[in-house]
């Protein structure tokens, strides 16, 4: 394979890049949107066709990703893992249907990687020139996507409430001190026209810094994350949870308002504490002793809809672990489980009325120099062109100080961009 260095404009290119890839089985897709991540490599990393691929069901597949990771060690390997992986981690299973048909995990070798140099495009490829010569030549066929379906939810408020009352009497007990709670919302019989239009508005609606559009046969992901589950940058491991929202407000005046209430909450910043120790704790298991610390802790992000409180949690790797074994150590993301772990993902599996699949597990890429970078599925939209069944989840944290109508309302407001990419009202 050989590389080679164009000058274009970006924009333009990707929405080429993105028709163009529409004919091909793999398509991977991350980007940055310009936020500022000290702990960031790419802007933009494109990876289209599958030279070799890896898909597995929970039982040996993090042992199938080692061999396969093993068997491609200086190659780009775009992928995801999905929640059910916990199946195989720890001794749980799911009870609810799977309805999308996704694999739970999937990883493959691109043929063709599309990569920010700069303000310049890489493209590594048998022929980069004749690749980037039929991208700039494709005409985009339509400027919108076109959704046909109608939203549900799996849980409505009334049963949002009994479940939250549920799980809220197992923390009372000690069972659990915190759960996060996620519902499902769903269109059957659904078609998405132009399913690369509908990430690029979403992504415009939306735009996170752990952006993502993942492309497998007929199955689709759309995602619009805000959260870094998992990185390696050198020997260093880097996790950033999220716990801790709120909405944005409709002046700038109500909008710092809003910010400063979430930074001094104390409610929020014990949700975010809860789960800084156990990402601590999950990364003591892949440290080199004495090195997991917090190098940021409670600081509060803005987003296109929502405040974010994020901390920092960074170790050295220990070098005797290979880096799947240090994933199978903090999967699935703690931000999206509870506390403690396993307690937390047994209850949330009883009183959930959906099975999450990707959501709530990771996308992101393994690199050739031996780095990775894996985000947390939320603000995500699941697609089975062939099933015609369109699926999204939201969450939110329930702690003994929580307030049912209160994360109800949440999970509305970390849905809003999605409703409003799919033209359909809240």
């Amino acid at each position: 394979m050989a590389e080679a260095i164009f000058e274009t404009d970006l924009g333009p290119f990707l929405s080429k890049a993105l028709e163009w890839s529409k004919s091909f089985r793999q398509v991977a897709l991350f980007q940055s949107n310009d936020f500022s991540d000290p702990y960031g490599k790419l802007s933009l990393l494109m990876a289209v066709d599958a030279a070799a691929e890896f898909s597995a069901l929970a039982g040996k597949a993090l042992e199938g990703l080692n061999a396969f990771r093993n068997a491609y060690p200086n190659q780009w390997l775009p992928g995801f893992l999905a929640y059910d992986l916990k199946n195989e981690i720890e001794a749980l299973s799911s009870r609810h249907e799977d309805r999308l048909d996704f694999p739970d995990a999937y990883f493959f070798v691109p043929k063709i990687i599309i990569r920010t140099v700069g303000d310049d495009i890489a493209i590594r490829a048998d022929n980069p020139v004749a690749i980037f010569q039929a991208i700039d030549q494709t005409k985009l066929t339509s400027s919108t996507h076109r959704f046909q379906g109608t939203l549900k939810t799996r849980m409505n408020k009334q049963a949002y409430s009994q479940a939250f009352d549920q799980l809220r009497g197992h923390i009372k007990k000690g069972d659990i001190y915190e759960a996060n709670l996620c519902q499902e919302f769903f269109a059957t019989d659904s078609e998405l026209q132009q399913p690369e239009l509908f990430y690029q508005a979403l992504n415009r609606i939306s735009p996170t810094p752990f952006s993502a559009y993942f492309k497998w046969n007929s199955r689709y992901i759309f995602c619009a994350s805000p959260e870094r589950f998992l990185a390696k940058r050198g020997k260093q491991l880097i996790s950033q949870p999220i716990k801790g929202t709120a909405p944005r407000g409709q002046t700038p005046e109500e909008d710092e308002r809003l910010k400063l209430q979430l930074l001094h909450s104390q409610k929020e910043k014990a949700e975010n504490v809860m789960i800084v120790d156990l990402v601590r704790n999950d990364l003591t298991r892949s440290a080199t002793p004495g090195s997991v610390h917090v190098a940021e802790k409670l600081a509060v992000y803005s987003f296109q809809q929502v405040h974010q409180m994020i901390s920092t949690v960074i170790c050295e790797q220990h070098p005797a672990l290979s880096e799947t074994q240090v994933i199978e150590h903090t999967f699935p993301p703690g931000s999206m489980t509870g506390a403690p772990k396993i307690s937390a993902m047994r209850l949330c599996d009883q009183f959930e009325a959906s099975r999450r699949g990707v959501y709530s597990g990771s996308i992101g890429y393994f690199a050739p120099d031996g780095d990775f970078d894996f985000n947390v599925v939320i603000r995500s939209v699941l697609y089975n062109a062939d099933k015609r069944y369109l699926s999204f989840h939201t969450g939110s944290a329930i702690t003994i100080d929580a307030n049912a109508e209160h994360e109800y309302q949440e999970c509305y407001t970390k849905a809003s961009a999605i409703f409003q990419a799919l033209g359909q009202n809240l």
